[in-house]
């Protein structure tokens, strides 16, 4: 069962901090959704030290930090497998201002272009639909991070979450394990 996304950020957020690393939640959960997206073998813990080097120079992570990072790709293949399409990115709430959503959005963004490229390092041999995607994912990485907090902004970041997290499904649906293969093991009992 996939646990609360704003609980885990919470708490991830503080072991981050704790571990004195600099990166944030966002960029974590978006490299490693990279990492699961562009078809990391999801057994044997096969994601651990590719994101190892992207977050740590490749070092090991303190305990807890290791446990949380552990739960959050368990629930990210979860969400991701989900035929109701039940993933989004981990981002600020609404409740946040509109400017740190939008630093957010491009920091996940950036890190989860990352962590794809690290395991699909021939993406210009993908599918026409996912390149055109990656592109605009680019695009959206560099998003300027002074908005004015309206109704309009809202509503386009609104959109650019949507297509984010649309983007993040269908290379996972490109690259990820064939979850039609009925001798592909569930990714998520592990």
């Amino acid at each position: 069962m996939a646990t609360s996304p704003f609980f885990q950020i919470d708490n991830l957020h503080a072991a981050l901090k704790t571990a004195e690393l600099g990166q944030q939640a966002v960029e974590v959960h978006g490299a490693l959704v990279g990492l699961i997206c562009g078809g990391i073998e999801q057994k044997n813990n096969a994601w651990v030290q590719p994101l190892l080097e992207l977050i740590n120079d490749g070092q090991a992570l303190p305990t807890e930090l290791h446990q949380l990072i552990s739960e959050l790709y368990q629930d990210s293949v979860t969400r991701l497998s989900d035929p109701d399409f039940g993933f989004s990115p981990i981002l600020p709430e609404e409740e946040e201002p509109l400017s740190k959503r939008v630093e957010a959005l491009s920091l996940w963004v950036q890190s989860f272009l990352t962590g794809l490229a690290i395991i699909q390092p021939k993406l210009n041999k993908a599918s026409k639909d996912v390149q055109e995607i990656i592109q605009d994912l680019a695009n959206i990485a560099q998003v300027e991070i002074d908005v004015i907090d309206d109704d309009e902004s809202e509503t386009a970041y609104t959109e650019l979450l949507e297509f984010t997290r649309m983007a993040a499904l269908l290379c996972y649906a490109e690259f990820g394990p064939d979850l039609t293969d009925p001798a592909q093991e569930n990714p998520a009992m592990h």
